[in-house]
């Protein structure tokens, strides 16, 4: 993976090559409401289809069985809204065989924005589709959705109607909906209890869940404690929005003057300041990185982001996070080798 550096682009550590950066939220109520954070993408694909700017935008959604989640081609409003809000779970958006479609836009994950930027290298910047993508955590198992969604219902497979993992507020809900009634648990709960601790080893060592690779890069923008740690209280959404390419800029200024978005400049630093989760895994990185290679586990090579500099930031830290990782690599290895 390569950090994209475009010339004449501000540069941020944490945050990786920008033009300009907002913070928005969607100037209709509805999709404010049911988008995971302001409803700036619910808005961006909804407006881009509908005015025919775009033929189609693929996105992630919810499968008919609603408990999975799969790549959906959002062509209207309707559709924008039935894929609004966040889904923590696994889902292969890129294998709609339109995403490379120059007449199209993909809503993805960072490394899904990455790769496709990969994949129309060569084209000129008008014959790529439009990316949009958004901060990752990264991506929890099924099974602890599988697993949340009976602990809260005590449903089978067969039994769930619905399931929400956020938005219809901000951050909304993990929402699951039975015959019987319908049964949730907050954000904090859901994200930072049941689903964030099963995320696979792969997006632990990730560089880059600020979508570098996007032409839009969109996050929740938090209200903070005293510490800058994030309040999660409910509220109106609004997201930070990283602007990293020419066609970015024409497109957001766009949907701001025809009263699509509503938003403001905002200093870089402050985005970075409300997202501690992905500047202290940024800073952490290069420690991640050694310890497993260290353990004698493979890790991917990166290039163009400032790990080794992130880590003389806080030193010891970047040592600890190295002696974990190490210990952790070596004690998977030891279970793995056991008859």
């Amino acid at each position: 993976m390569s950090s994209p550096h475009p010339r004449g682009a501000e540069r941020h550590a944490q945050l990786g090559s920008y033009l300009e950066s907002w913070v928005v939220w969607a100037a209709d109520p509805d999709e404010r409401h049911r988008g995971a954070s302001g409803g700036v993408l619910t808005a961006l694909s909804a407006w881009l289809t509908e005015t025919g700017r775009v033929n189609r935008v693929i996105g992630a959604g919810p499968a008919e069985d609603s408990r999975r989640t799969v790549s959906v081609t959002i062509t209207d409003r309707e559709t924008a809204l039935a894929s609004a809000g966040s889904r923590y779970a696994p889902v292969a958006t890129l294998a709609s065989p339109d995403v490379l479609d120059s007449d199209g836009a993909v809503v993805a994950k960072p490394c899904e924005a990455s790769a496709l930027s990969r994949l129309a290298e060569g084209r000129d910047l008008q014959e790529r589709p439009l990316l949009l993508s958004f901060f990752c955590a990264g991506t929890p198992s099924q099974k602890a959705t599988d697993d949340l969604a009976r602990e809260l219902a005590g449903a089978d497979d067969t039994q769930v109607n619905a399931l929400r993992y956020r938005g219809c507020g901000w951050p909304g809900d993990f929402t699951v909906t039975t015959d019987e009634g319908e049964y949730r648990t907050d954000y904090r709960t859901s994200w930072g209890d049941k689903l964030g601790p099963s995320m696979q080893w792969r997006c632990k060592i990730c560089p880059d869940g600020v979508g570098e690779s996007a032409d839009l890069a969109a996050c929740d923008y938090w209200e903070t404690d005293a510490a800058g740690y994030p309040l999660f209280e409910e509220g109106d959404g609004r997201s930070g929005l990283l602007v990293r390419t020419e066609r970015g800029r024409e497109v957001l200024h766009a949907a701001l003057e025809a009263g699509v978005l509503v938003g403001e400049p905002l200093e870089a630093g402050k985005i970075a300041a409300v997202q501690p989760g992905q500047t202290w895994r940024r800073a952490n990185l290069a420690g991640r990185l050694l310890g497993a290679r260290l353990a004698g586990v493979p890790v991917p090579r990166y290039r163009g982001f400032p790990l080794v500099r992130l880590a003389f930031g806080d030193l010891r830290q970047s040592l600890r996070s190295a002696r974990g990782s190490w210990r952790r690599a070596r004690s998977s290895m030891s279970r793995r080798r056991r008859p």
